[in-house]
């Protein structure tokens, strides 16, 4: 009897050692909160997780929030300089009010296809704002992975063939002045709304079209609630997949390559997962009685650059680097 009590009290040692042990090795761990604005079963989420939380290792903690259940969409920025967010993936109109000068990367019609848009990043033209948002928005930009050609998604049977053709339209665009103005630009009526609820404004009619790539349309359901993709092909959409730069601060270097790593292998897949969806899904659309057609490129091309050159946006580009990208 003695020897089992000896045996149990070793037992209880064992335990009461092991479970401050267990307790310290999750201590151990760097916790990465991120949140983003798609819903739980997006593509994009799914590759999220499995091309950057897995690739972090086993000395990570990744925790990531989707549907705008965290943060709503636009406050990620703020909410990473609080210290209350680790990344996100931010959309480059939400850096407007404090650099300025990004609003050449969110300009409609500044990269020719997606060939010049990665051709543009890695010749290292962008470097300058990239430390630029460091020094005054103080987040890191690690990649900036590509979610697809923006373009118009209307109700209606109207053909949109010019920007004139677009008077009235009351096309959501996301908040924040400078995507108001993108769809300014194009010639319609910009409506800011949130993400989260532009299914059900197009299903009631408060708006009359929204702007997106097509895998986002088809994630969405926006087909639904639609009759027109008129393939403006207006905006390469990337987004910059960012860290706080006091999160990123307090990171080793080995962790800070490994974050960096990650976040590379979550562009590399993302992009090709997008690309291959977006040769697919015309048919798709067409499929689901949608009109989908090519309007006047040139008419709306010239449009865009001609409100651009026209704008305080203009002012605030970087001088030369407009020459710069287009020399890609």
């Amino acid at each position: 009897m003695q020897t089992l009590w000896k045996l149990a009290a070793g037992c209880v040692a064992l335990t009461s050692v092991a479970m401050p042990l267990k307790a310290a090795l999750a201590a151990d761990k760097v916790e990465i909160i991120y949140s983003d604005t798609v819903p739980e079963n997006d593509d994009r989420t799914q590759i999220l997780r499995e091309s950057f939380g897995k690739c972090l290792g086993d000395e990570f903690e990744f925790k990531d929030y989707h549907g705008a259940t965290l943060f709503k969409q636009g406050t990620e920025l703020t909410a990473m300089q609080r210290g209350n967010l680790d990344m996100a993936n931010l959309a480059i109109y939400d850096f407007y009010n404090q650099v300025p000068s990004t609003s050449i990367l969110g300009a409609a019609y500044l990269y020719r296809d997606y060939d010049h848009m990665r051709k543009v990043w890695a010749s290292g033209a962008l470097d300058g704002l990239m430390k630029e948002i460091e020094d005054k928005a103080k987040v890191k930009v690690l990649s900036n992975p590509y979610i697809g050609t923006r373009h118009l998604n209307l109700r209606g049977d109207k053909k949109i063939m010019t920007p004139a053709d677009l008077a009235g339209v009351k096309l959501r665009m996301p908040g924040g002045e400078g995507w108001q103005f993108v769809g300014e630009a194009l010639g319609a009526n910009p409506t800011p709304m949130a993400f989260t609820e532009v299914y059900t404004a197009l299903q009631t009619g408060a708006i009359d079209g929204q702007d997106n790539p097509l895998p986002t349309d088809k994630d969405m359901k926006f087909y639904e609630v639609t009759d027109q993709i008129i393939l403006t092909g207006h905006l390469i959409a990337n987004n910059q997949h960012s860290i706080s730069l006091s999160k990123w601060n307090s990171l080793t270097p080995a962790q800070q390559a490994k974050v960096q790593e990650c976040s590379i292998n979550f562009q590399n897949a993302l992009d090709a997962v997008t690309r291959k969806r977006e040769g697919e899904l015309v048919d798709f659309f067409k499929e689901q009685g949608l009109q989908v057609y090519t309007p006047d490129i040139d008419a709306f091309r010239n449009h865009v650059l001609a409100a651009y050159a026209d704008s305080k946006f203009s002012e605030d580009w970087p001088k030369g680097l407009i020459d710069k990208i287009n020399a890609e």
